[in-house]
């Protein structure tokens, strides 16, 4: 069995008022097992190995169904090997005529209506800031997230007791772990980083391979499944994703690490991921570079979102996800959006912001 693991991590962009300088970071562990794919069930070109168009996209995204003996349990083939599939080949690039679905790089851009989702599913199956989110968070993921794979849900926070109780479906569980307090939301925010790439280093990377972070203010609306994974994985920020390049707030000064005079996309730190070693990369390029600002008292303009921004710049994504994946309902064109699968939850800044 292949165990592939999936980390989803929450970095604050508030601090509660009584739930001081909590930090909460959410880890999903999937199981993905290794499967036959009959020649009855997948079209015989894509069961040919000199049919897979290597090229169009980054080695490291070509999902595929790995090579089997011909006595692993299932029924009989006609091989000793099953060929390697790749699901980007499945991809129906087509499907969305008035939208970007490809970058200059070569990198899909997830849409509605251009994956198969039973296809990609059945490859990978194998503070009061607490209370006001944490909740909604869960139990909409445990409705929406992963659908059918195996998750586990890490919780680092400086208040493990006011963790709320969600009700887990079988295959999923939670793990509460206590993490030291910051003075500050913008440091909450920032230093996520560092207990990202701490958390990899010394436990996911030895049994997992995915990797996916989300800030925990959001709410899970529909499907967010196993399509979205890649080897490095970027969120089109939906406020900025139909804007001209002129507008996006990229960091503008020259002191900061995170300076940017442009770019290709405008990406939202509320979602990101990929496997493991791409995204600990990231993890430890934000946190050098924040470290590298604060040593010459400068702040990002949108913190470790400034950060991230670069990296992207610096590292392109092999897979973005569209604004369906991160929507603001704030937002009234929303003529590209078919599906609504992960929104920002209703901010109560007053009540949770200080400092």
């Amino acid at each position: 069995m292949k165990r592939t693991c999936l980390t989803v991590g929450s970095g604050f962009k508030e601090r509660s008022v009584t739930i001081i300088y909590c930090l909460i970071l959410l880890v999903i562990i999937l199981t993905c097992l290794y499967f036959r794919l009959l020649v009855n069930i997948v079209p015989a070109d894509y069961l040919r190995a000199d049919s897979l168009r290597a090229d169009s996209v980054p080695a490291a995204d070509n999902l595929r169904a790995d090579y089997l003996p011909a006595d692993a349990d299932g029924p009989e083939t006609d091989g000793p090997l099953r060929k390697i599939i790749n699901l980007e080949d499945k991809l129906n690039f087509g499907a969305r005529p008035k939208v970007q679905t490809r970058t200059l790089w070569e990198a899909p851009i997830i849409w509605e209506g251009m994956f198969d989702p039973e296809l990609y599913d059945r490859t990978h199956i194998q503070n009061q800031y607490l209370d006001a989110y944490l909740k909604t968070f869960l139990t909409s993921a445990e409705k929406h997230f992963m659908p059918g794979l195996q998750v586990t849900y890490y919780v680092f926070t400086d208040l493990p007791d006011k963790i709320p109780a969600v009700a887990l479906a079988p295959l999923r569980s939670l793990k509460v772990i206590q993490v030291a307090k910051h003075s500050r939301w913008q440091d909450i925010s920032m230093m996520r980083m560092q207990v990202i790439s701490k958390v990899i280093d010394e436990d996911i990377r030895h049994r997992c391979t995915y990797v996916f972070c989300f800030d925990v203010d959001q709410e899970f609306k529909g499907r967010f499944g196993s399509e979205a994974l890649g080897a490095s994985v970027a969120q089109l920020h939906a406020w900025y994703y139909k804007q001209p390049q002129s507008s996006f707030t990229y960091d503008r000064n020259p002191k900061s690490e995170a300076f940017m005079d442009t770019g290709d996309y405008y990406y939202h730190a509320a979602v990101f991921g990929g496997v493991w070693e791409n995204v600990k990369d990231l993890a430890d390029y934000c946190f050098l570079k924040i470290m590298e600002d604060k040593l010459k008292n400068v702040e990002a303009l949108w913190h470790d979102e400034s950060h991230l921004n670069k990296y992207f710049w610096l590292h392109k994504p092999s897979r973005l996800l569209s604004p369906e994946y991160c929507w603001a309902t704030e937002i009234q064109d929303n003529r590209d959006i078919n599906v609504t699968r992960l929104i920002w939850a209703p901010k109560h800044y007053d009540s949770l912001r200080t400092g």
